[in-house]
């Protein structure tokens, strides 16, 4: 996991504060939403876009069900965050039900991969995780989950591409190690333990060196059955 002390102190002193007050607090005029998501953007940067030089992931764009579920996620602990779980903590479920909402009609640019220049057995392998999986290992492909471009399925599965390495790295160490959750049964946690530290990287290495289709948009539905029971991203 990605440790981030300066985060973790920037957030969880006054600046912390401030940010869930601008969430919880009135609009002042008629663009409310908008200004109250100015709490996220020291983070997830303008808009939910974020960049592709930092940590955080941007959820512009995203699946509404697959952000409502991890701010539910974070409220209730399934996710581990301290700043995340301050921000969201006395927020109800129709308000958070909003701010995914929001975030997921934001149609915005995507920065160019954040990833050059990897090792090319290394990018080979994380192609063939990525779009076939590994079944001597019960290892689906992405593809099958996150959708056939992997920028993700309605309702709930997120997009893939688009991420930094280090963030998709640690929520593949989080998942495997259990220090984030979803609704049983949780798919990702079996995909985690099965995947070896090798393989993660390879996996993150290729996720966060392709190109975002020019069509980002998540795909409207999956056009197969999930291959493993999974109770997180159909809802």
């Amino acid at each position: 996991m990605i440790r981030l002390p300066w985060f973790l102190a920037l957030l969880l002193g006054a600046g912390i504060a401030s940010a869930a007050g601008a969430l919880g607090a009135a609009p002042p005029d008629s663009d409310g939403m908008s200004l109250r998501m100015q709490a996220c953007t020291p983070c997830h940067g303008k808009e939910g876009r974020a960049t592709n030089d930092g940590y955080f992931p941007r959820i512009a764009g995203k699946p509404s069900g697959y952000l409502y579920a991890q701010l539910l996620n974070f409220r209730e602990g399934r996710r581990g965050n301290p700043a995340m779980g301050h921000l969201v903590q006395h927020l109800s479920d129709g308000y958070l039900r909003e701010i995914a909402d929001w975030f997921a009609v934001q149609d915005l640019p995507y920065p160019p991969p954040q990833t050059r220049g990897g090792d090319p057995a290394l990018l080979t392998r994380g192609r063939q995780l990525a779009q076939q999986g590994d079944p001597a290992r019960g290892l689906p492909g992405c593809t099958t989950c996150h959708g056939a471009a992997l920028m993700g399925a309605l309702p709930g599965m997120p997009g893939l591409l688009g991420l930094p390495r280090d963030y998709l790295l640690a929520q593949l160490g989080a998942w495997k190690t259990g220090q984030r959750h979803a609704v049983a049964p949780d798919c990702m946690r079996q995909v985690a333990q099965r995947l070896s530290d090798a393989d993660a990287s390879a996996l993150a290495l290729w996720l966060s060196s392709t190109p975002v289709p020019s069509d980002p948009r998540p795909d409207p539905a999956l056009v197969m059955p999930l291959p493993l029971e999974c109770g997180s991203g159909v809802r």
